[in-house]
Order: structure tokens, then C-alpha cells, then sequence
């Protein structure tokens, strides 16, 4: 009985405990803490009542929820090949990325029921539109043109869901089967051309060249032999001059003789004797053997008389001596 009262006594004391541990463990759940690049859409009552960003936060339990938890970050979605037909009747398979980001948390969570979806349906119906007004070969050789067209329309008209579309490109262009035999072939043939025409640059240049390296080679040769011919002149022409300057310093050297033997005959006062016999000498000299006629002075000639007489008696008495 005693342990009964004690229990009836406790009983509030236990139930006030439970309720405030409910109690705590509701504010604790209901304590929101909004992580980078977050956004909360927070609704109260059934209707939009904040956007929460980053940091804690908290929620007035069973009145506030959080309606759609929304990434502000730049998002990348692949959507599967779209089946196209180009303005000359050729069907494709073109799959696109489309790169865009959340910029309003709340018209993005009530403004299209699935984002995705009609991002991919819009992006299906542009590409379609902006094709059928192109030919395949502009198609093929056009995908900037292409992905700029697509990126503004898509833009503008996501910008009422709260998204921004940065831009759209086109993954894969995939024409059908013979279309990309022909172009291959297409291809082929003009690799093949071009390989012919830079084979035929290579060889053109490559006579150039030849003719170049034999027109030079000419030039150097004509220039060696112009240069040969000059340093023979040059050296026949010193040869002459060295020639030259021997026989004038001979002359020069045979004149300073004679003056000097004349100098050293004034100095000696010569009888009229000695001069007959250096007039003979000089005639001998003038004679040479190369002259034929010689005018001998008559003042001179009996001088020679007297010579050749003693020449003879000098030869006579040579054998006595």
C-alpha cells in the first residue's frame, strides 16, 4: 500500500518529465540548418512563407514545413537523342546539355510541376524548330549558331520557373547510315586530294630548290674564276712593277757610279791623256756589240793608234816574262 501511494505520488512528477522530453525532442527536429548553395522553401499553414538561406533556422511545429529543399548550383542534364528533320528532308538524331542554374528558389518550386521535364520538351521542340530552317550540310558545319539560337529561346523562356539557362550544346549530330557512307567517302577523296596537291607543293619546291642550289653553285664558280683571274692580274702586274723598280734602281745605281768615277776624276786633275783613254772606254761601252757603225772623234783616234801598238808589244813580251 505504501509503495502504491508512492507511485500515485510520482505519477505527475514522471508525466511532466516525459512531456518535456517530447517537448525538447520536437524543437530539436524542428531546428533546420540550410547547408551552402541551399535554399528552403518554407511553406506555413499550407502557404509560401519564407526562403530560407544559408544558416539555422527553425519551424513553428505543426504549423511551418519545408515545402521543396532547392540547389542553387550550376546544374548539367543530359537529355536523350531527339529525332529531327533538317529544311531538305534528311532525319537525324541529335541529343543535347543543357547547363543552367536556379536563380528563384520560390517560382521554381510553384511555377512548373516537374522542372526537368519541360526543360527537356522546350529544348525538344526549339532544336526541331531552329533545324527544319537548315539544310544538312549547314546543320553539320552550324552547331555554334545552333547552340546560341537554342540557349536564348530556352532562356527566355525558363525565366518565368525562376531558371537561367547559361547555355545548350549539341552533343551528337548522328545523320542516317548512307548519309554518313557518302560523307566518309566524301571525306576520303578529299584527303586524297590534298595529299596530292601537298606531294606535288613538296616536289615543286624541291626543284626549286635544285635549281636554286645549281644557279648558286654557277654564280660561286663564276665568281671564283672572276676572282682567279684578277689575282693573276694583280700578281702580273706587281711583277712588272717589281721588274720596273729593279731596272730603274740598276740605272740610278749606274748613274751614281759614273758621277762618283767623274767626281773622283775632277778630284784628280786628269792629264788630256787620261781623258782620251775614259772617251775610248765610254766608246767601247756605247759599242757593246750591238752597234755597227761607230764615229770615233779625230782627237781620239791617234789615242787609239797608241793603244792597240801596245797591246801588240805587251802580247809579244808575255812569253819572255
Amino acid at each position: 500500500m505504501f509503495a502504491a501511494m508512492m507511485f500515485e505520488g510520482s505519477a505527475p512528477l514522471v508525466v511532466a518529465l516525459v512531456l518535456i522530453v517530447i517537448a525538447l525532442i520536437v524543437v530539436i527536429a524542428n531546428i533546420k540548418i540550410v547547408p551552402q548553395a541551399n535554399v528552403y522553401v518554407v511553406e506555413r499553414l499550407g502557404t509560401f512563407y519564407a526562403e530560407w538561406h544559408t544558416g539555422p533556422h527553425f519551424l513553428v511545429p505543426f504549423i511551418d514545413r519545408v515545402a521543396k529543399v532547392v540547389t542553387v548550383k550550376e546544374q548539367v542534364v543530359d537529355f536523350k537523342p531527339q529525332p529531327v528533320i533538317t529544311k531538305d528532308n534528311v532525319t537525324m538524331q541529335i541529343d543535347t546539355v543543357v547547363f543552367f542554374a536556379v536563380t528563384d528558389a520560390k517560382q521554381y518550386t510553384y511555377g512548373v510541376e516537374r522542372p526537368m521535364a519541360a526543360i527537356e520538351n522546350l529544348s525538344a521542340t526549339t532544336l526541331r524548330n531552329i533545324i527544319g530552317e537548315m539544310e544538312l550540310d549547314a546543320t553539320l558545319t552550324s552547331r555554334d549558331v545552333i547552340n546560341s539560337k537554342i540557349t536564348a529561346i530556352l532562356d527566355q523562356a525558363t525565366d518565368r520557373w525562376g531558371i537561367k539557362v547559361n547555355r545548350v550544346e549539341l552533343k551528337n549530330i548522328l545523320p542516317p547510315r548512307e548519309i554518313q557512307d557518302a560523307m566518309e567517302k566524301q571525306m576520303k577523296a578529299e584527303r586524297e586530294r590534298r595529299e596530292k596537291i601537298l606531294q606535288a607543293e613538296g616536289e615543286k619546291k624541291s626543284a626549286i630548290l635544285v635549281a636554286e642550289g645549281e644557279k648558286e653553285s654557277k654564280i660561286l664558280r663564276a665568281q671564283a674564276d672572276k676572282e682567279s683571274q684578277i689575282l693573276a692580274a694583280e700578281a702580273q702586274q706587281q711583277a712588272m712593277l717589281l721588274r720596273a723598280e729593279a731596272i730603274r734602281k740598276q740605272k740610278m745605281l749606274e748613274a751614281q757610279g759614273e758621277a762618283e768615277a767623274l767626281r773622283m776624276l775632277n778630284d784628280a786633275a786628269p792629264t788630256e791623256k787620261i781623258i782620251q783613254l775614259k772617251s775610248l772606254d765610254a766608246f767601247s761601252r756605247a759599242a757593246d756589240g750591238k752597234a755597227t757603225k761607230i764615229i770615233i772623234p779625230s782627237e781620239i783616234q791617234g789615242l787609239a793608234s797608241l793603244t792597240a801598238a801596245l797591246k801588240g808589244i805587251a802580247q809579244n813580251d808575255t812569253p819572255e816574262q
